[in-house]
């Protein structure tokens, strides 16, 4: 998650309270997103950015995840997303995320 990004949701998660926020990602690849999804729940681990040694814990999915999926108007997601799920390995992002979820996420559904 680049540096913008990791500024974004910490000054909403700050505006809005972390159990009021949801993070959706939308990497391409499972470390990717594993990356992605500690960086807004156990803080950046590469300590570069804003969120370095920031645990804001916060709820974050992957848009190819059935609780995202399941959500959604299903044209639109067939429509914006659907292609991609052929051609990413999606069991793999899957895991990845919801790994991390279960570790650090502080909010349940």
């Amino acid at each position: 998650m680049d540096l913008e990004n990791q500024k974004r949701v910490k000054e909403l998660t700050e505006k809005y309270g972390a159990e009021n926020i949801v993070v959706l990602i939308g990497a391409a690849e499972g470390e990717a997103a594993g990356l992605a999804a500690e960086t807004v729940t156990a803080g950046d681990p590469t300590f570069a950015g804003p969120l370095a040694g920031v645990q804001l814990g916060l709820r974050v999915y992957h848009a190819v995840e059935p609780e995202f999926k399941e959500a959604v108007d299903p044209e639109v997601y067939d429509e914006q997303i659907g292609m991609m799920e052929m051609v990413l390995d999606v069991d793999d992002i899957i895991n990845e995320v919801k790994s991390i979820r279960e570790q650090y996420c502080k909010f349940k559904d």
